[in-house]
């Protein structure tokens, strides 16, 4: 019996392709391994309210943490209200505070029980008056408004925030 040579490719390519797919979820598993094992101590913009920091000046370039008046501060009450998640009631709410960590993970303050969402999926940092959102590098994205996070982004009132099969609304007031 003897195999065409086009026959013999087409079986190395495909050995080929089943190799790379699982050098990749290798690579996704340690990577989300390793975020548990040792989390990532970078901040945005020099501030981490969860780590220790100061504040700059202009946190997230749209607005000045200089300009916002300290009882405006204390009178934001920014939380995340649970529209759908597995193992979660809808009308569910978290107060957000000075930050909180979204994940699957023990350290994370909003515990997610979603497939799709990392140990470390996403925080969520008060930089001046203003809540901002941003993805730790989890594997399948965060979704703010149906658009993926490309970088740090400001939460406004009536946001929507997605991870996976988890979507909540971010409330203020």
């Amino acid at each position: 019996m003897t195999l065409e040579p086009v026959s013999v490719a087409l079986q190395f390519g495909f050995l080929a392709v089943l190799y790379l797919f699982i050098l990749w979820v290798s690579r996704s598993a340690l990577k989300d391994l390793r975020s548990a094992v040792a989390p990532r101590q970078e901040s945005y913009a020099g501030h981490d309210p969860v780590l220790g920091g100061s504040t700059p000046t202009d946190a997230t370039g749209l607005h000045s943490a200089a300009a916002v008046p300290r009882g405006d501060l204390e009178g934001l009450d920014a939380r995340l209200v649970v529209e759908r998640a597995p193992g979660h009631t809808a009308g569910m709410e978290y107060e957000i505070g000075e930050g909180a960590i979204m994940g699957r993970g023990d350290q994370a303050e909003i515990r997610l029980q979603d497939p799709f969402a990392s140990s470390r999926h996403a925080r969520m940092i008060r930089q001046g008056g203003v809540i901002v959102i941003e993805d730790l590098g989890s594997t399948n994205g965060t979704y703010l408004n149906e658009e993926l996070l490309g970088g740090p982004q400001p939460l406004h009132p009536g946001d929507r925030v997605r991870i996976g099969d988890s979507e909540f609304t971010y409330l203020e007031g």
